[in-house]
């Protein structure tokens, strides 16, 4: 509905896998206001549409696909396409923003119109749901009142080797935990790394399919993980290190 007040941009979660690659019913991992708010909502600004559209089919099967207007945001965006998705907005239309996985905005690009939301004075309407940062750190035994997310590490051996030499310092020295991800592809590699860089004392936390029938989360010293064989290729894992 248009008027002339300014719509709200609505900040969707959605589930920590693909809807139908798994047996993960989405009412399991979802609040209703979710479905609530795809109600009204026809305008999105998303990761992939395919995996948009299949969730909101899932979770909401009477909404009409066609009805949808989907802008897609990813790596490949223009700058200038940002102003054109949010136009909706101030003509007072509401908008849905969503991420491939999980929450909109946190390590996601999604986070750029909400900073240009901000800018034009839009309400941001963050919806709850799975955040996989947050579960991990909930499961992981580790501060929960001091952790920093650090995203991907770097690709290059040695860089990725010294950037987890300083986050193992810094887990020491600030008594903050330490979280990172990686491609999927690459998960066994890094497990090989951490085990050779890290210091044997160092709490390794590695939780891996969170919310799947698969779900795998363990806290172990690097000494420990050693003598344990986990396969965690092409499957979205969390690390967390935290050196006492």
């Amino acid at each position: 509905m248009k008027s002339n007040t300014l719509g709200k941009l609505y900040l969707i979660p959605i589930t920590l896998s693909n809807p139908g690659e798994t047996t993960v019913v989405p009412e399991d991992v979802l609040p209703q206001t979710i479905k609530r708010t795809i109600d009204f909502v026809d305008y999105y600004i998303v990761e992939n549409e395919k995996t948009a559209r299949k969730f909101i089919k899932s979770i909401h099967p009477e909404k009409k696909q066609p009805d949808l207007k989907i802008s897609v945001l990813n790596k490949h965006t223009e700058f200038a396409e940002h102003n054109e998705f949010i136009q909706p907005l101030l003509r007072g239309e509401n908008i849905g923003l969503m991420s491939e996985s999980g929450c909109p905005g946190v390590a996601d690009p999604g986070a750029v119109i909400v900073k240009l939301a901000h800018e034009k004075g839009i309400q941001v309407v963050p919806l709850v749901g799975p955040s996989s940062i947050l579960l991990a750190l909930m499961a992981s035994g580790m501060n929960g009142q001091s952790f920093a997310f650090n995203g991907y590490l770097p690709i290059d051996k040695n860089d990725k080797k010294q950037a987890l030499k300083n986050f193992e310092r810094l887990s020491q020295d600030k008594n903050q935990s330490q979280l990172f991800i990686e491609t999927p592809y690459r998960n066994n590699k890094l497990m090989e790394d951490l085990l050779q860089i890290l210091q044997p004392s160092t709490l390794l936390c590695v939780a891996c399919d969170i919310t799947l029938p698969t779900e795998f989360i363990k806290t172990k010293t690097v000494n420990q993980w050693k003598k344990e064989k986990a396969d965690l290729h092409n499957r979205p894992c969390i690390f967390i290190i935290h050196k006492m």
